[in-house]
């Protein structure tokens, strides 16, 4: 099966392991991987941010970029679900909206392609330690992905997983919102720390880099000596 990864910015800039255990896991599972050097941004915190016909103009460039994949895949629910918002974007639009709606219908997050298309909910993985998940909030509320993280994450061998109190609740990165609401994003990452602590996991991990950025960065910030894993890591681990 050829699977199109589509890497999202911030994996690509701050997190590239995530992307390239994602590589490895898929190629493990009998992916064939394509990677599109001419992807961009998604458009999504231009777009957020009230950009949208300064920000059509990405999204028609990936669209473009994509077009001829069997399989998107990606390591960030909130890129994927930004993909699934296209056609609702370019409504009305009788060029671009049904491209846009062949995009959505072919993009998956990585662990609900990994559970529900391939099929597969023991990856084979092996990992020490006590965990803790985040969920986050577009993956789990917008895209709708619940199930297929924990799933996979309860095969992995010799992981303890510990339950994240308030796991519903958002770190406060949201893209521009920690950016323009500063004091209020910083008491929700405080609060989700606080949180993780009360798990006593070593590591926590996450399925959206975005998330995990903000949530360790302030950990190292209050020199936390809590881990922060990317769910492609540990789901490829041996």
């Amino acid at each position: 099966m050829k699977v199109t990864l589509f890497a999202t910015c911030i994996v690509d800039m701050f997190r590239s392991n995530a992307g390239k255990a994602t590589v490895e896991l898929l190629e493990k599972l009998g992916c064939e991987i394509d990677f599109p050097e001419s992807q961009v941004c998604c458009g999504q915190p231009s777009y957020n941010s009230g950009y949208v016909k300064e920000t059509k103009e990405a999204m028609k460039r990936m669209i473009e970029t994509f077009e001829h994949a069997e399989y998107i895949v990606s390591p960030s629910g909130s890129c994927a679900f930004m993909f699934h918002e296209y056609p609702h974007i370019f409504a009305g639009d009788p060029l671009w909206q049904p491209r846009a709606q062949k995009l959505a219908d072919k993009t998956y997050e990585l662990t609900q392609f990994i559970v529900e298309v391939l099929g597969i909910e023991d990856v084979g993985a092996k990992f020490e330690g006590t965990v803790t998940y985040h969920t986050s909030c577009h993956m789990t509320r917008l895209l709708g992905v619940k199930e297929p993280p924990m799933i996979l994450l309860n095969n992995v061998k010799g992981l303890k997983f510990s339950e994240l109190p308030g796991k519903e609740q958002c770190c406060g990165f949201g893209g521009t919102f920690s950016v323009k609401n500063v004091a209020i994003s910083e008491q929700m990452v405080d609060e989700k720390v606080r949180h993780i602590e009360e798990t006593g996991a070593e590591v926590l991990i996450g399925a959206d880099a975005a998330c995990l950025m903000n949530i360790g960065g302030r950990m190292e910030r209050l020199g936390k000596p809590i881990k922060v894993m990317h769910i492609a890591e540990v789901l490829n681990s041996r």
